[in-house]
């Protein structure tokens, strides 16, 4: 391919660069459930705007720049993930729950069986796209609509929030200047 072509090309997405795998409930595919999967930004807002909200959790990246609105390990629902913990909220007697509804995360349809070795590079991918603008609103979003500034009883946060709890416009009352 010529450098000209190459340059008018659109980068691939995501979601092409990590298509989905066949579906299988084996061992291996199920051991992947041990840690949530990703969403991509987009997708955790269509789940947010679907109203799995309540089961998400918030994991910060390692250098804690940026945060991830992802499946909740079950106990972390609205909160930090807690490392110590397994499994996920979505999991349900060996079946996720998200399957087949079009918003299962990216990373646990592309990891598979026949993937070994392939899932650290989908995570690290979804990551840089968590790492932005559009990330960074999205983590404020479901924060603020799930309450988690008051779960952690940050009140600077929690004043500033226009959005109450259970995500409803609250009017903020300026005093009387009397």
């Amino acid at each position: 391919m010529s450098v000209s072509k190459k340059k008018n090309q659109r980068p691939e997405s995501l979601r092409e660069k990590y298509p989905p795998s066949p579906a299988c409930a084996c061992e291996v595919c199920l051991g992947y459930c041990i840690r949530p999967g990703w969403w991509t930004v987009e997708e955790a807002g269509r789940a947010v705007e679907a109203g799995y909200a309540a089961r998400m959790m918030l994991e910060m990246s390692p250098d804690r720049t940026f945060g991830v609105v992802a499946p909740a390990f079950p106990g972390c629902e609205v909160a930090f993930a807690d490392y110590r913990l397994s499994g996920c909220t979505f999991l349900v007697d060996g079946r996720c729950e998200l399957h087949g509804s079009g918003l299962q995360p990216l990373e646990c349809r592309y990891c598979h069986h026949t993937r070994p070795g392939k899932g650290p590079g989908c995570h690290a991918a979804i990551g840089k796209e968590w790492d932005s603008a559009a990330g960074r609103a999205l983590v404020v979003r479901w924060a603020k609509l799930t309450g988690f500034w008051e779960r952690l009883a940050f009140p600077s946060m929690a004043a500033s929030s226009s959005i109450g709890r259970g995500g409803h416009r609250t009017q903020t009352r300026r005093a009387d200047p009397r």
